[in-house]
């Protein structure tokens, strides 16, 4: 009876350590995804600000590239910003991209604050003035999400029929990078699930001695998403400097994604 009596109460005590963790994870999670106070308020080259629907202002940046046959949208990671970026922004501009990014609410000079429905909301008013105002078609964009970034990217991917999906250091949903395994309700940004429906070319990039977002997301989100796809695993990468000690294989794995990009649209160029 003392066993039962004891087991009993572990039980008890397991279930309502469970109902307080799930209860408190949607106002735990903003707290611990997002970082927007790191970033630096530096102003980018060409940053263009945009009016949503919302009365927002949304903040871009576009680097035309007349010769490109696609335009590479970047999603950058957290305690980033626009201005942080605008070296690397440059860097696939020299690789051959037309390029075009957008910061989230609450990061550097962007008002608001930031979450999973701000942010898409923010990516909503930025994907408008690409296609409507830019003339950039879907299907000759191909989405890069960085970390946090990845979230945008894969729900991006799943309204438009872009040209091609590329997850950098990216997570399987955000509370897993927490708990491993989906034991909680109201998870942000579940991107596994959603890239089942995802038909676009997916590349997945992933260090594997990232300490912050384990490689073994990387693994989860490639055998998720379906053919065409392709992986680059970095050996000795860690989060923030994958292509650093990916060095040249960096830029010929998106090289060769982009001619797999144009192989498997017809309405890519």
């Amino acid at each position: 009876m003392v066993i039962v009596k004891g087991a009993r109460l572990l039980l008890i005590a397991v279930a309502a350590s469970y109902a307080i963790l799930a209860a408190l994870g949607p106002w735990l999670a903003p707290k611990l995804l997002y970082h927007p106070d790191y970033g630096s308020t530096r102003v980018p080259e060409g940053l263009r600000r945009l009016r949503g629907a919302d009365g927002l202002e949304t903040l871009v940046v576009h680097l035309p590239h007349p010769g490109a046959a696609f335009t590479l949208w970047y999603f950058h990671g957290n305690a980033e910003t626009l201005g942080d970026i605008e070296s690397l922004l440059r860097e696939y501009h020299e690789a051959g991209f037309a390029v075009f990014a957008v910061e989230y609410p609450g990061y550097g000079l962007s008002p608001g604050q930031p979450s999973e429905s701000a942010i898409y909301a923010a990516n909503r008013t930025a994907r408008a003035f690409l296609r409507d105002e830019l003339k950039v078609p879907a299907a000759q964009t191909i989405l890069v999400g960085h970390s946090l970034g990845g979230g945008s990217a894969v729900q991006l991917a799943t309204e438009e029929e872009v040209g091609g999906l590329v997850l950098q250091s990216a997570f399987t949903s955000a509370y897993e990078v927490m708990t491993r395994w989906p034991i909680l309700p109201f998870d942000q940004y579940e991107n596994r699930r959603k890239l089942r429906q995802v038909s676009c070319p997916v590349l997945i990039l992933h260090g594997d001695a990232d300490d912050v977002i384990s490689p073994r997301h990387g693994r989860s989100l490639f055998a998720a998403a379906a053919e065409p796809k392709r992986a680059l695993w970095v050996p000795g990468a860690g989060h923030n400097d994958l292509r650093f000690v990916a060095g040249n294989n960096y830029w010929d794995a998106f090289s060769a994604f982009r001619d797999l990009c144009a192989r498997s649209s017809p309405r890519a160029p």
